[in-house]
């Protein structure tokens, strides 16, 4: 079971600066790897976010640096920014097409630049988030994720039917939607949904808001398991039950009426009201954090 509470979640991101730190956080702490990384990939993929367009205003001049002799990575770590994302600006204000930087990127053998080529190897050595490295990393965390998921409905002979089969057929669509409803600890569940993240609070707040409230309101009640973990104390408002993959394995589900861990009856549940309020704040956190204004998202669609 990995619960952190907010203070650890924001000490062990802070202790994360660079890709080497996660494993040796892992040995000085006896943590899994896996979460680490996932740590750190949220640390850095925020840190990109919030500050792109900061640093993409200094695209002319970091062209110029570059053609003076500076390097991507050393130009990313002056910057503190993902190596693979500062050279894809550098290569879009020279006006390199999209697919060409690409290209390189996934072959860079086929480079005929010896220093483009050169440079471009330093930087996928380097950026385990952004290169196409990191993005494999990624769906293999999301396909062990699910393949969990379906191993515990498969255990219990449960149908449902998988985001692949209702795409097309519903806005959104959960990971399983069960054929029939089941009843886990008091609570009817229509759908389950598989996130290979950890459940710190900007990523409940986000996943609540783009999915599981859609869901309830589209599907009825249902789960998401964070499989690395959650912080200790978070829980998602009426008919949506947050809970880790350790904790979600030793579930068993029941019809209505079938015993809890009490040993009584699982009750009905009230209906979820509309619309569903945020997920609650965990103890000692305080408040939800002030509104910010939105910004595009950094481009990321080569490899998630």
């Amino acid at each position: 079971m990995v619960l952190l509470s907010r203070e650890e979640y924001q000490a062990l991101s802070r202790e994360l600066e660079t890709h080497e730190d996660v494993s040796r956080v892992a040995r000085e702490k006896g943590l899994d790897e896996g979460l680490l990384m996932v740590i750190y990939t949220q640390r850095i993929t925020r840190d990109a976010t919030k500050r792109f367009y900061v640093v993409q205003n200094q695209a002319p001049r970091l062209v110029k640096q570059w053609q003076a002799g500076a390097s991507y990575l050393s130009l990313a770590r002056e910057w503190r920014f993902p190596p693979v994302l500062m050279a894809q600006m550098i290569e879009r204000q020279k006006n390199t097409p999209r697919k060409a930087f690409w290209d390189g990127f996934r072959n860079p053998a086929a480079i005929p630049d010896a220093r483009i080529r050169r440079e471009v190897n330093e930087v996928l050595a380097e950026d385990w988030i952004y290169s196409p490295r990191g993005g494999e990393l990624q769906r293999e965390r999301g396909v062990q994720g699910e393949a969990r998921l379906a191993a515990w409905l498969n255990r219990f002979g449960l149908g449902f039917r998988t985001e692949k089969d209702l795409r097309g057929k519903f806005a959104k669509t959960p990971d399983a939607l069960l054929d029939e409803p089941v009843w886990i600890e008091g609570q009817k569940v229509q759908w389950i949904e598989s996130k290979a993240n950890f459940g710190d609070e900007v990523e409940l707040r986000r996943n609540l808001r783009k999915q599981l409230e859609p869901y309830v309101r589209m599907f009825g009640e249902g789960i998401v398991v964070y499989w690395y973990g959650h912080l200790r104390g978070a829980e998602g408002p009426p008919g949506i039950r947050i809970t880790e993959g350790d904790a979600f394995e030793s579930l068993v589900p029941g019809p209505e009426g079938a015993p809890g861990p009490s040993g009584k009856p699982t009750p009905r549940p009230e209906p979820a009201p509309r619309p569903l309020p945020p997920v609650r704040p965990v103890a000692g956190a305080g408040g939800p954090p002030p509104k910010r204004k939105a910004r595009p998202p950094v481009d990321r669609s080569a490899y998630f």
